[in-house]
């Protein structure tokens, strides 16, 4: 089932992991050993988690890397369901 309006993961990964610890961009992209720039396109929604990236996430936060990885897809499908209408498909048969 689709979510309405799905939240970018970077997003949930700010309120619900890193601020609760009272980390800074900073240290959590040392813990996780990633630049903080990179840190920073993920929680700022200019990056998406890539596998590599649920991984880390899991072992530093004790998550499950299919959890990322899913709502980076839910994020992703939203977003491409929004521009449905103007992508140029013909819809194919078998005749």
């Amino acid at each position: 089932m689709k979510m309405h309006n799905p939240p970018h993961p970077g997003e949930v990964l700010r309120e619900l992991c890193i601020e609760p610890l009272g980390l800074s961009i900073t240290e959590a992209a040392e813990a996780l050993g990633v630049s903080r720039k990179t840190l920073s396109a993920i929680l700022n929604g200019r990056s998406g988690i890539s596998p590599e990236m649920a991984v880390r996430l899991s072992l530093a936060f004790g998550t499950s890397s299919e959890s990322w990885l899913n709502q980076q897809i839910q994020y992703d499908l939203w977003e491409a369901e929004k521009k449905r209408k103007q992508l140029n498909v013909r819809k194919l048969s078998a005749a």
